[in-house]
């Protein structure tokens, strides 16, 4: 395969690109939008590399393949904080931290002093935890707009278009479809899942890694980015309504004050919503279609299962195999 055409630049459109140099193809990247941002849903991402955390409700294959992610990440260039991941719950919930410790793979407990050792700001508020290490964070939106910089000085052309017949470009050599939820005209099944997240601002708290909070109403995770930001996340709503609204803002914000009350002098900085493209399992697939190689149903885990799920299609392509995650009823 020497020439490819990637339709789509959000995570999965990148990451594919990213396999597609690597093996020294000429790669085209079709995309309407002349840079990452709020148009698509990559933008509204955590940036939890979190393996297994996702076990807790995800498939074995989420927490595999997701283990490849942060070094993926790492050798493109982005910054990888790798501090693992604190669990807690309200002292009233102590069956659910339990129930969590059960499900999830590496979990070591720590009580109230190993709690304020990892985050001295959370110090008196939880007396028991969880520390999940071997899990990483990132800057979401760094992470793409540096991904799409250095794969721009490789060579890779970024042209705004769509596909064949949909505006300027047309697909040359092998297609890569990475459009998302804008696949459905060729993927029936493919449903959009909404999630909604905030961003706030702190000069008060300080947090080294994500925190999660298993709160019995309000699930949540904080995810610490720099200049005092932390990003609050994130609903989960059969819908493909991307308004943002007054019930999940209210649910992440009380669960970001029961996590602790300095959240309630934070700055609001934004409030973001979007539609996550999921197969009906939940897991993403690869499909062919004769030229062209679908590569969609991300839903939660864009940033943790795309570098391998870009991987196992560009290997498809390569050499005709059929991976593990390519979808046999669709070859």
């Amino acid at each position: 395969m020497r020439r490819a055409t990637v339709l789509g630049a959000g995570v999965a459109g990148l990451c594919v690109a990213a396999e597609l140099a690597a093996r020294g193809c000429e790669v085209t990247v079709l995309d309407p939008a002349p840079a990452p941002g709020p148009h698509g849903c990559s933008w509204w991402a955590g940036g939890m590399l979190a393996p297994f955390c996702e076990g807790e409700t995800a498939e074995e294959p989420v927490v595999r393949l997701g283990r490849q992610a942060a070094d993926w990440w790492q050798a493109q260039g982005a910054t990888v904080e790798r501090r693992g991941t604190l669990v807690v719950t309200p002292g009233r919930d102590r069956r659910e931290l339990d129930r969590f410790a059960r499900r999830v793979e590496g979990c070591e407990r720590l009580d109230a002093d190993g709690v304020a050792a990892l985050e001295p700001d959370l110090a008196g508020r939880f007396d028991r935890g969880l520390l999940v290490r071997g899990e990483a964070h990132l800057d979401p939106r760094a992470a793409l707009a540096g991904l799409r910089a250095r794969l721009e000085g490789e060579g890779v052309r970024f042209v705004a278009g769509r596909g064949a017949g949909r505006g300027p470009g047309r697909p040359e050599g092998t297609v890569f479809d990475c459009r998302g939820l804008a696949a459905r005209d060729v993927l029936a099944d493919l449903r959009g899942v909404k999630g909604e997240m905030v961003v706030l601002r702190s000069a008060e708290l300080r947090l080294s890694r994500p925190v999660r909070l298993l709160h019995p109403r309000f699930p949540l995770y904080v995810v610490p980015r720099d200049g005092g930001l932390f990003m609050l996340g994130a609903t989960q709503i059969e819908s493909e309504d991307r308004r943002r609204s007054v019930r999940a803002a209210l649910e992440l914000l009380s669960a970001a004050y029961a996590l602790h009350p300095a959240f309630a002098e934070a700055e609001l900085v934004e409030h973001g919503a979007d539609a996550r493209p999921a197969f009906p399992d939940n897991l993403p697939r690869l499909r062919r279609q004769g030229d062209t190689i679908l590569v969609n149903g991300l839903f939660r885990h864009g940033f943790l299962l795309a570098p391998a799920l870009a991987a196992q299609a560009v290997q498809a392509a390569c050499d005709g195999s059929r991976p593990e995650l390519m979808d046999e009823d669709h070859a």
